[in-house]
């Protein structure tokens, strides 16, 4: 690995053997194809998404858990230990592997594991093929002397054919399992029939490499996952053992095995961790010659580099058969409108990937109906839904970030129609109420029952923060868009004229969200029930976006008030404490985290507009970077090396919701690129 520092997320013994410290750091791993594998320091299962193997068998966002875990005993002459650990519905741990870690690291994204036993240890590695769906386990012992040492492993191999948001049901679940290569056997096939509702079926193959393995086709049941009891959801999970694995294994040589849905896998494992690592080198090699600011950058930013990847992954259709989208977050959430655009610019332009932004960008060109961009993509078979009104607008400031960027004229001309479309669309009246205004030139937007913002929690038919009227972040967001089609205009030799007068009606219309007593925001202007002046970081965008309808005077009083209201170190609150609805801490069943959703929790991606905010109204590059720095920290804590969803709004901020958020990493990414930049200017 080419990163400054290796090992620069590394943990010993005061963690790994801390089974609480263990179980709340998770590791997270991803192939470009939506698959992905995931599980704690600890190695217990404490999520219904953990697993090593958890793969679209129904692409392109289909998943299912089909290899859940690989629970290894290691033997040294008469002597046993085992390396996993598992909780059980009981409360207990049983066994205990975890005491016996001395190390975990983070080999770029690869998690290592260091066991230790007397002058034995063994070195466990973990990664995923790129571009496949297929998972490799390697071992590696170290021992002293020269004498001829018996050491070997034997590993169950726990396998289900659930979807990965459920749990299951052992009688739903009888698959084939047989031998493959010579007796004794190197290999196993799982074949997957499951009753409808069940997942899809498939056919995982096993291989080994040095050893021999036995089928089996035994259950074990009531698993605890811990993670979902917090979250309100069932807890309990059962998985089969299909086999057995005995691996006979050789001084400082890696021995292991490979679970795929493929059907040419490869065993060698030296091989294919080389690939994985040329992978990650490969990305961080492309960052530092594509972006200036990349090549003297804090392994921190490095490591997020490197989580980036793991959001992008392949969407083809048929217009664009080398289509990109971008999974919002891990585990839970699939490729949104909104989370895509609003983390464009951080995954790709400020990691160097421009190709990859004219992919998505164009993916998503396909799917603009009626000026709207859909909030979820569809899902095989599905139908996209467009319920949301700020996506287009993001789309729009995406392509900005792109043309900034790359100078690329011809793609632009060739979307151009689509972008004059989403303005027009919009200002003419689109779904769910969406329409300028024509007395202020504001855009208004929403109808009982739909949730259209970011802020767009619904439990059943309960809508937590509907915000009718007109949200002070769509109408910045829609003066920047005007702005946009303006220069765009401008670039392409077109009629500008029209923008110009839209943007400007809508900068004074603007003013009215001025608050006479403070000089921050109103939150929405023009709601069933007046204005709300609620204090919620909606209007930090009002400054932080490109094309800002305010003078400095009130930027100035907009950043005053985050500041002192909404900023914390991971983030901005989502609602003021002093507020009756503030909820302190993100916990409970769905009604619950719902309700807390957009009410006072806090939201990572909301930092790096929160610095590049502060930067605009101060002009100092190294107090605005300062602001990025707490998530450095973050990165050893919860999703390790990636950046959280949530966090309580009450110190000290526990992570919440999705332990790996797209928008999280690149809106930080985003803001220290661009302050990185203003900075070198300034030095």
């Amino acid at each position: 690995m080419n990163l400054s520092r290796p090992d620069f997320i590394r943990f010993g013994r005061e963690v790994c053997g801390d089974i609480v410290q263990a179980e709340r750091r998770e590791w997270w791993l991803a192939n470009g194809l939506g698959a992905y594998a995931s599980g704690t320091v600890a190695g217990t299962l404490t999520r219904r998404y953990h697993g090593l193997l958890i793969a679209p068998a129904e692409p392109p966002l289909g998943r299912s858990l089909v290899f859940a875990k690989a629970d290894a005993v290691l033997r040294d002459g008469q002597r046993e230990w085992p390396l996993f650990a598992n909780r059980w519905a009981d409360g207990v741990v049983d066994p205990r592997g975890y005491r016996h870690i001395e190390s975990f690291h983070l080999d770029g994204r690869m998690p290592v594991w260091q066991f230790a036993f007397g002058d034995l240890r063994l070195e466990l590695r973990i990664w995923m093929e790129p571009g496949a769906n297929t998972v490799y386990l390697a071992y590696r012992p170290e021992f002293g002397g020269r004498e001829a040492r018996e050491v070997s492993l034997r590993i169950k191999l726990l396998v289900n054919a659930r979807d990965h948001h459920g749990n299951a049901e052992p009688w739903r679940f009888n698959p084939v399992i047989e031998p493959e290569g010579e007796c004794p056997h190197s290999g196993l096939t799982v074949r997957s029939a499951p009753l409808p509702g069940q997942g899809t079926p498939h056919k995982l193959r096993f291989q080994l490499r040095g050893g021999s393995i036995a089928p089996d086709h035994t259950w074990y049941e009531n698993f605890d996952l811990t993670a979902e009891q917090e979250r309100g959801l069932p807890q309990r999970d059962h998985h089969l053992c299909a086999g057995e694995a005995l691996i006979e294994l050789q001084r400082d040589e890696w021995s292991g095995l490979v679970a795929s849905l493929e059907t040419d896998a490869s065993p060698y494992l030296e091989e294919a961790m080389r690939r994985f690592h040329a992978r990650d080198a490969g990305i961080l090699a492309q960052a530092r010659v594509q972006v200036d600011e990349l090549r003297h950058a804090p392994s921190w930013v490095e490591q997020l580099v490197l989580a980036a990847d793991n959001f992008i992954f392949s969407r083809p259709l048929p217009e664009v058969p080398d289509g990109e989208s971008v999974i919002a977050g891990y585990p839970w959430f699939g490729d949104w409108g909104r989370d895509t655009m609003i983390a464009l610019p951080g995954l790709t332009m400020a990691t160097g990937r421009t190709e990859s932004a004219l992919k998505i960008l164009e993916t998503f060109a396909r799917f603009v109906d009626r000026g709207m961009l859909p909030n979820a993509f569809p899902g095989s078979g599905q139908t996209p839904k467009y319920n949301t009104v700020d996506a287009a607008l993001w789309y729009l400031e995406a392509w900005r970030a792109y043309v900034e960027e790359t100078d690329d004229q011809a793609a632009l001309r060739q979307v151009y129609p689509v972008l004059e479309g989403i303005v027009k669309s919009y200002q003419q009246g689109a779904r769910y109420g969406i329409a300028v205004d024509p007395a202020d030139g504001l855009l208004k937007a929403g109808e009982p029952g739909v949730q259209l913002t970011w802020m767009d929690a619904k439990v059943g038919d309960w809508v937590v923060t509907p915000r009718i009227g007109k949200p002070v972040e769509i109408n910045a967001l829609w003066f920047n868009a005007l702005n946009i089609m303006t220069a765009f205009a401008g670039l392409l030799k077109r009629p500008a004229d029209s923008y110009k007068q839209m943007a400007e009606q809508t900068r004074r219309g603007f003013q009215r969200f001025i608050h006479p007593q403070h000089g921050g925001l109103f939150d929405v202007l023009d709601g069933p029930e007046g204005d709300d002046a609620a204090i919620r970081p909606n209007q930090i965008f009002a400054v932080s976006l490109p094309y800002s309808p305010l003078e400095s005077e009130h930027q100035l009083c907009v950043v005053r008030q985050c500041g002192r209201e909404l900023l914390t170190s991971y983030g901005l609150r989502s609602l003021a404490p002093a507020h009756s609805e503030y909820k302190a801490h993100y916990l409970g069943g769905v009604w619950e985290r719902d309700g807390a959703y957009h009410q006072g929790t806090v939201w990572a991606w909301l930092l790096g507009h929160y610095a590049l905010a502060e930067y605009r109204i101060t002009g100092d590059a190294e107090r605005a970077l300062s602001r990025l720095e707490p998530i450095r920290d973050h990165l050893f804590d919860a999703g390790l090396g990636t950046v959280s969803e949530i966090f309580d709004a009450e110190p000290p901020h526990l992570p919440r919701g999705a332990p790996a958020q797209a928008w999280s990493v690149a809106c930080v990414l985003e803001a220290w690129w661009k302050l990185e930049r203003e900075r070198r200017k300034a030095s």
